[in-house]
């Protein structure tokens, strides 16, 4: 459970009135956690993906709160990217040493970002801003066209995540001195196959995904290209938060189309994916209110009900 408190007003001698707004979730993080407290929420879903399911991790949050560092930390704090790569490469190995050569595992690596709605390939040496457009699928809601990388270890995916990290776009804004200035889709496809043994051939797939935060335009000072962007981000993420409304309530029609963002997350959101949201808070007063639509967007995906009896994680 969280508790939020709206910050103190003077209202000309009257008794204050601060109100209080409760939540509930499948984990909430303090402060004083680490990143090792996350990955252990997380794990299981990683595990998931590597028995064959389709699995989707993303973290939500405001320009500054801290999804980037969630999602790839540093050395000394690794994210759930790193951590979820070293998993997959030690299940590959022990996989095929008890294989008796019979069996082999796969593992292939996608990295899209979608800035001022436009999919760009970060795999592709023409990327960056100015770089490669992947067409979008329109019957089967995912990118083709893009490079889809063989990785033979963790250090591999690590070389390849430095250089998607440099062709990302990431300014500078009032609200963050690095701020991202594009959504960043990560995906590890992990394929089992068998040459002798029947059934043992799955594919597993984990998407984690790294959104730009949301920013008021007044904080942010964003102005120009700045500003072309900022509103961008605001109306993915906006559709975003429509696209997790009306699945919540249930709706015939759900405006998947609305966004690139939410069209390439159609089967995550919508099929027997297993997902979880991660959303990133600033615990400071002044963005009390940004913080307020945060949490009451995960308490809306906290409610939404997957395929397969499936939740989406929050």
């Amino acid at each position: 459970t969280i508790e939020l408190t709206e910050p103190y007003k003077d209202r000309g001698g009257l008794n204050p009135r601060q109100k209080k707004y409760r939540f509930g979730f499948d984990r909430v993080y303090n402060p004083t956690n680490d990143q090792e407290d996350v990955w252990e929420g997380a794990q299981p879903l990683v595990q998931s993906a590597i028995d064959g399911f389709d699995v989707c991790m993303f973290a939500y949050g405001q320009t500054g709160s801290g999804k980037t560092h969630t999602m790839i930390g540093d050395e000394a704090n690794r994210g759930l990217i790193p951590r979820a790569v070293e998993m997959i490469f030690a299940n590959k190995r022990e996989i095929e040493s008890k294989s008796d050569g019979d069996i082999t595992v796969k593992v292939g690596v996608e990295l899209l970002e979608i800035y001022n709605e436009e999919v760009r390939d970060l795999l592709s040496n023409e990327s960056g801003p100015d770089g490669k457009l992947v067409k979008i699928n329109v019957n089967g809601h995912e990118a083709v066209g893009n490079i889809l990388a063989t990785a033979e270890s963790k250090e591999d995916i690590e070389g390849i995540l430095n250089i998607a990290q440099k062709r990302r776009c990431v300014k500078a804004t009032k609200s963050n001195s690095e701020s991202s200035r594009s959504h960043l889709l990560f995906t590890i496809h992990f394929d089992v196959s068998s040459t002798t043994r029947e059934g043992a051939d799955r594919n597993g797939v984990l998407h984690i995904i790294d959104l730009a935060g949301s920013e008021r335009l007044n904080k942010s000072g964003s102005h120009g290209a700045l500003l072309t962007e900022a509103q961008h981000i605001n109306k993915s993420l906006s559709a975003l938060s429509l696209v997790i409304e009306k699945l919540q309530a249930k709706s015939e029609h759900i405006p998947f189309r609305d966004s690139k963002l939410t069209y390439l997350l159609r089967n995550s959101l919508g099929g027997d994916s297993k997902t979880l949201a991660i959303v990133c808070c600033s615990s400071h007063q002044v963005h009390f209110q940004e913080s307020m639509n945060s949490i009451r967007f995960a308490a809306k995906a906290s409610k939404v009900e997957l395929k397969e009896g499936n939740q989406i994680s929050v």
